[in-house]
């Protein structure tokens, strides 16, 4: 059958890595600068990068043999990869329910959007962020408030011990210090 008949899978979290599914049930959380990055995202490619490579294929496709003509051939399917994107992008900010750090306040109890900084074995210390699953970035200290760590961190306060599953085994951690401020 033809490419062009056969209709691509309207659920796109299907092709997301395990860490990008949302839970059943749960909701979309993300800091507003996490909905602001997706929006710019979403914006771009919409206005910018979409148009300009419907302009190529359009040229590409005047020119006439369009089975062994690249900037045809490359262009459709990276308009595939953004029409994909675009839609994926649409469902989150759809779904998506911001939570602001700075309305916790002075609260020494960890929520979303807490920054918490934590003695772990071998007294090093660490700070880390719960963001959104689409802005958790772990080499910038940014996690997911659905991973293992942020889950155990929920609720506890500062001076709590908590105890999580990691990919390494069993850990034990000492909870230093929780604030809330504005997320980059």
């Amino acid at each position: 059958m033809n490419k062009a008949f056969v209709r691509e899978s309207d659920d796109d979290d299907e092709e997301l890595q395990p860490s990008l599914k949302i839970p059943a049930g749960a909701r979309n959380y993300i800091s507003p600068a996490g909905h602001a990055r997706l929006k710019s995202e979403l914006e771009h490619l919409v206005k910018r990068e979409r148009p300009h490579v419907v302009e190529v294929v359009a040229w590409a496709a005047s020119n006439g043999d369009r089975s062994e003509n690249g900037d045809y051939i490359y262009g459709k399917r990276r308009l595939r990869e953004i029409d994909r994107r675009i839609r994926f992008l649409t469902k989150r900010l759809d779904i998506a329910e911001i939570v602001d750090p700075l309305r916790q306040g002075d609260n020494d109890q960890v929520f979303f959007g807490a920054r918490v900084t934590l003695l772990e074995p071998g007294d090093v210390e660490n700070t880390y962020t719960i963001v959104g699953i689409d802005e958790a970035d772990a080499s910038c200290g940014r996690i997911s408030w659905i991973s293992p760590l942020a889950r155990a961190l929920i609720k506890a306060r500062e001076g709590d011990t908590v105890r999580f599953q990691s990919p390494l085994g069993i850990r034990e951690i000492e909870i230093l210090e929780v604030r809330y401020e504005s997320i980059d």
